[in-house]
C-alpha cells in the first residue's frame, strides 16, 4: 500500500470535506479509520495550481532570492498552502514550489472564475514567480471552457507566456526608503 500523501491531496480534501493529513496521522498513532469508502462523496470542483519561484519568460529557470512582499489570495473557498512570508529567502537549492493555491466551486466554470480572481489578487515580489503564467492560463478560452488535455501547455506555450514585466514597485519603494533616510524623514 502507498501511504504517502500526494501533493494534490488538497483537491481531494476540498471536494470531500475530509482532512486526509489529520486522518493519516491519527491512523499512524493507532486510531481506527472512522469512515467507510461509501462515506466519501465528491461535491463540486476544485482546482489546484502550484506557484513556483521560477521565471517563465526564461525557460522556467529557478528564481532564488528574498521575498519582499507576500500577499496571498483570501476568501471563501480559497485555500493557500505555503510556508513563505515577507523577507523569506528562497535559497538556490530548493524545490521551486512557493505555494499551492486551491479553489473550490459548485461548477467548473465557477471554480475557474474563483481561480482567476485569486491569482490576480495573489502578490509575491522580490523573486520571479509563475503567477503571470498561471493568470494567462486562466484567461485562455480553451482552459475556461474545459477544453484541454495533457498536451495543452506544450501546444499553447507561446501564447501563454507572460509579457515582459515592467513592475517597478520594488524599485520605487527602495528609492523612497533611500530618500527618506537621506533627508531624515
Amino acid at each position: 500500500m502507498n501511504t504517502r500523501i500526494q501533493v494534490e491531496h488538497g483537491v481531494t480534501e476540498e471536494i470531500t470535506g475530509y482532512d486526509l493529513i489529520g486522518r493519516q496521522i491519527r491512523i499512524a498513532s493507532g486510531e481506527i479509520l472512522d469512515i467507510a469508502q461509501s462515506d466519501v462523496v465528491g461535491v463540486g470542483y476544485a482546482i489546484e495550481v502550484r506557484i513556483n519561484a521560477e521565471d517563465a519568460r526564461n525557460d522556467f529557470v529557478p528564481s532564488p532570492g528574498k521575498i519582499t512582499a507576500y500577499y496571498p489570495a483570501l476568501g471563501p473557498f480559497v485555500r493557500v498552502d505555503s510556508c513563505v512570508y515577507k523577507d523569506f529567502v528562497i535559497p538556490p537549492y530548493y524545490d521551486s514550489m512557493v505555494a499551492k493555491l486551491i479553489v473550490r466551486g459548485s461548477s467548473y466554470a465557477l471554480a475557474v472564475r474563483k481561480l482567476r480572481r485569486a491569482l490576480h489578487e495573489f502578490d509575491i515580489r522580490g523573486v520571479h514567480t509563475t503567477l503571470p503564467f498561471l493568470r494567462n492560463i486562466c484567461d485562455d478560452r480553451a482552459f475556461r471552457r474545459g477544453h484541454f488535455d495533457t498536451s495543452y501547455i506544450e501546444k499553447k506555450l507561446p501564447e501563454l507566456m507572460p509579457e515582459e514585466s515592467h513592475d517597478t514597485s520594488d524599485l520605487v519603494a527602495a528609492i523612497v526608503v533611500a530618500l527618506a533616510a537621506r533627508t531624515g524623514m
